[in-house]
Parts: structure tokens; C-alpha cells; sequence
């Protein structure tokens, strides 16, 4: 298969386009470049993130998934910025010529695509080791991102979904066993919180997606922010498959684990009732697990009064090289 014909394959194959007939491209593939219009009274938000063989995925992952995935990171991103998804640009290197591989690669990504409607709008394939880049943009009201420097003393720290259940499937992975279906459809086909994402401005006060770890993520607002966070080990949502763990067992795994793709954000105290709704609206279970203090640290105490500190604050690239795992 030559470079254009993969092109022309992925093209086909990834083609879903924005259910915003103003956001979609005025060109897209099949120039130099694309061009892009942005509607008036809207920003235009940029992430990009790259999945690397043996890094961010196992070897041995289903190809739907790494394409899913490539994508899914990116429209996280996104949703933690509480905008919109548009376009999506992809630089796929690949060490093989394998039509069935990229066939189910595509299909994969193809799918979220479509879910998400948001467009291929370009890329760029080549020849190496197996990594995928994407670029996602979304669109955003003005003014309205959500963003991490915005938090204040007082406010609640909430959580979607139950973090830690991609942690487990991969450190079964790891050790040689197979993981249950949910765990393993968490790691390798997290759901992007977009409509989540959307519906958070004007509510949430800071915003950030946890996929390296809930408590290196969170710090990331902290830090920005100026403040600190008590966190109530006892309230956080917990997965089935870690039910029977104690807390010393599952608590790394939620809180350093990574690969959970949920949204942590902070809501003004007396949010509880907009949090019930925002819940049912977004489709998705929402929990307050701490409070926004005015100093700088990040607390962790058991329903006791006991404080505990995780082993490993969250993944980080050069401390953490090749396991799989981000």
C-alpha cells in the first residue's frame, strides 16, 4: 500500500464530519494544509497528544482500540476546556504495511468520530515506530474555557465517573492475568466527557481531565490556582472490581494510577443542588470528594481523621519510561 493509498484509506474510512454546519472545514483533506473557519463569538481550542508503542498502550492492544484511544485522549482534553469538539488532525507513523491492522485502526477512530462528530480535517503518515499524534480544536463561547488557575479557598472538588478501574485493567495486564470486560473497555475505550465538558461553564470554577492520576491532576489546579485541597479518601467513587480492596490497596490505583479520562473540576459551595442536575443532564455519576482550602497543600484523610500520602503522585513520562501504562 503506497503512502497515498493509506491516505485515501484512512480518509474513507475516518469520515465523520462536525453536526455544526458552521464549524465544519472550508478545506480539508487533500491540500497542503486545511482552512478553517471559526464562527464569530467563538474561541478555537488546540490540543495535541501522542500514543507511543509499549509507552501509552501494551504491545499486544487490539488496533480499534489504539485508533479509538489516539482520538479519545485528545477529545478529553477538550472536554476539560468545555469545548466543543471540530476537527481533528493525525500524524500516523507505522513500521508495517498491514491493510487489516490500519483497516481496524481506522475503524476505531472512526467510531468515537462519529460519536463525537467531530472531522478528520488532515495529517501525515509515515514509516517507524508505532505512534500516533493527534491534534484535536474545539470550539468554545468566548471567554468561556474552563481552566485550571481559577479555583478558590471554599469550593467543592467533584469527580465524574469512578476513577481507577483502567489502573487495575492494566496492572492485570502487567502481571500476566486478564481483567474483567469493564475494567479492560476503561483502558482501552475511555468515554470522553464532552457533554459534560459543555455543560461546566458558568458552574465550574476550574477544570482539569485526570488521565495522569487524580491526585497529580488535581494538583495541577492547585498549583495554578495558589490554594490547597482537603480530599475525603472515604468518598471517592469506586469502581466494582476494587470494592473488596482495602483502602490501602485501591487508593493508589485512584489516585495515581492515570488512564481514567474522567473530569476533575471545582464548583462553588453552595453548588450541590446545580451538581444533582448537571449529573442527570450529563448522563453521568458526579461526586464531591473535598473542599478548596487557602493553603498551599493537598491533603488526604480517611473518615477517621488519619492522613495518608500516595507512593507515587501520578505518571510522569521520564520517571515512568516504557511500561505500558502512558
Amino acid at each position: 500500500m503506497s503512502e497515498f493509498d493509506l491516505i485515501n484509506s484512512l480518509r474513507e474510512i475516518i469520515c465523520a464530519r462536525p453536526g455544526d454546519e458552521a464549524a465544519q472545514s472550508v478545506v480539508g483533506i487533500g491540500d497542503d494544509g486545511a482552512v478553517l473557519s471559526v464562527p464569530s463569538g467563538r474561541e478555537l481550542v488546540v490540543c495535541t497528544d501522542t500514543l507511543v508503542a509499549g509507552v501509552h498502550f501494551p504491545l499486544p492492544t487490539r488496533p480499534d482500540a489504539i485508533g479509538y484511544k489516539a482520538l479519545a485522549v485528545n477529545l478529553s482534553d477538550l472536554a476539560a476546556m468545555g469545548a466543543q469538539p471540530a476537527w481533528f488532525f493525525m500524524a500516523l507513523t507505522l513500521p508495517f504495511d498491514n491493510p487489516d491492522w490500519i483497516e481496524s485502526f481506522a475503524g476505531g477512530m472512526a467510531k468515537l468520530a462519529s460519536d463525537a462528530a467531530v472531522e478528520l480535517a488532515g495529517g501525515d503518515v509515515t514509516s517507524g515506530p508505532l505512534s500516533i499524534t493527534v491534534t484535536a480544536l474545539g470550539l468554545v463561547a468566548k471567554g468561556q474555557s474552563l481552566l485550571r488557575s481559577t479555583a478558590v479557598a471554599g469550593d467543592l472538588v467533584v469527580v465524574s465517573g469512578r476513577p481507577g478501574a483502567a489502573a487495575y485493567a492494566l496492572k492485570r495486564l502487567q502481571e500476566g492475568s486478564q481483567p474483567g470486560t469493564a475494567d479492560l473497555a476503561a483502558l482501552n475505550f475511555p468515554v470522553p466527557r464532552l457533554a459534560l465538558g459543555r455543560m461546566l461553564p458558568g458552574l465550574a470554577t476550574a477544570c482539569i481531565d485526570i488521565s495522569d492520576g487524580l491526585a497529580a491532576d488535581l494538583g495541577h489546579i492547585l498549583e495554578q490556582s495558589g490554594v490547597g485541597a482537603v480530599i475525603d479518601l472515604d468518598t471517592l467513587p469506586c469502581p466494582d472490581s476494587l470494592r473488596s480492596m482495602a483502602g490501602s490497596e485501591r487508593w493508589p490505583l485512584q489516585l495515581a494510577g492515570g488512564d481514567d479520562y474522567e473530569l476533575c473540576f471545582t464548583v462553588p459551595a453552595g453548588s450541590k443542588t446545580e451538581l444533582m442536575e448537571l449529573s442527570v443532564a450529563a448522563g453521568v455519576e458526579l461526586t464531591i470528594i473535598g473542599e478548596i482550602t487557602p493553603g498551599r497543600e493537598m491533603e488526604f484523610k480517611t473518615a477517621d481523621g488519619k492522613s495518608y500520602r500516595p507512593a507515587m503522585a501520578g505518571y510522569r513520562h521520564f520517571e515512568n519510561p516504557g511500561n505500558g501504562e502512558k
